[in-house]
């Protein structure tokens, strides 16, 4: 993997912040929605009530939140201004849809809220990029309400001999291309596919979701094992 201090990290999410969702689209050929609706669906039997979302982006799963229902409110946590900034063209058209979600910049490994607040807490194909995973979680734990539960939508290592080495042709050689003449930044998709390739087992994650506290954890795996939701309960 690359390593990359979280100043280096923040600057690449900068650089392709405008043109993140277009990116994100293309290259999931617009799978991404379709694993965003599933995972918000997961929250839909909890009480109505705030839900935080970190390493929020550009609010496309903020933006699902309050879609989903129409009680809900979302703070929306990210710890790049920038990304934060592009994601408010992205609020809904709707007002009272977008006056549910607020955003704040800040640290996933101290997120910058009390104990106990938040009935739901999401992370999307976020988790891999903290310095320490462990830490988020712990944090997680910390802000969820007893009951609350933790959903995290993260790429992952498909384990089908059929679909693997095509996966990591397309995700080593194709997708930096297709970013360097889409995006004219090469090295940003670099480091995803290299955060991908690197990031700890489903197994290692769903064990560190027990050791911080977490209840129920399981993992759903989504479009062949490209992609994982993972679940715990506080």
């Amino acid at each position: 993997m690359i390593h990359l201090e979280k100043a280096q990290v923040r600057d690449i999410f900068t650089s392709v912040s405008l043109k993140y969702d277009l990116l994100n689209s293309l290259l999931s050929l617009l799978l991404d929605r379709c694993w965003r609706w599933r995972a918000v669906r997961l929250l839909r039997d909890l009480p109505s009530g705030p839900v935080l979302d970190l390493c929020a982006g550009t609010l496309p799963l903020a933006v699902e939140l309050v879609r989903q229902a129409e009680e809900r409110t979302v703070l929306a946590v990210d710890f790049c201004e920038g990304m934060l900034r592009a994601g408010r063209r992205n609020l809904p058209v709707d007002q009272q849809q977008a006056a549910r979600i607020f955003l704040a910049c800040g640290d996933s490994e101290d997120i910058p809220a009390p104990s106990n607040a938040f009935w739901g807490c999401t992370v999307g194909f976020g988790v891999r990029n903290l310095t320490d995973t462990r830490q988020g979680l712990a944090e997680m734990h910390r802000v969820l309400k007893p009951g609350g539960r933790l959903l995290i939508l993260e790429l992952s290592r498909p384990a089908n001999p059929l679909v693997k080495p095509i996966y990591y042709c397309y995700l080593h050689y194709m997708l930096p291309r297709i970013a360097s003449l889409c995006a004219g930044d090469r090295q940003a998709y670099e480091y995803l596919a290299s955060s991908i390739a690197s990031f700890c087992e489903p197994e290692e994650l769903l064990a560190m979701l027990r050791e911080t506290g977490f209840t129920g954890v399981a993992r759903r795996q989504l479009s062949l094992g490209i992609v994982s939701i993972y679940i715990g309960t506080k």
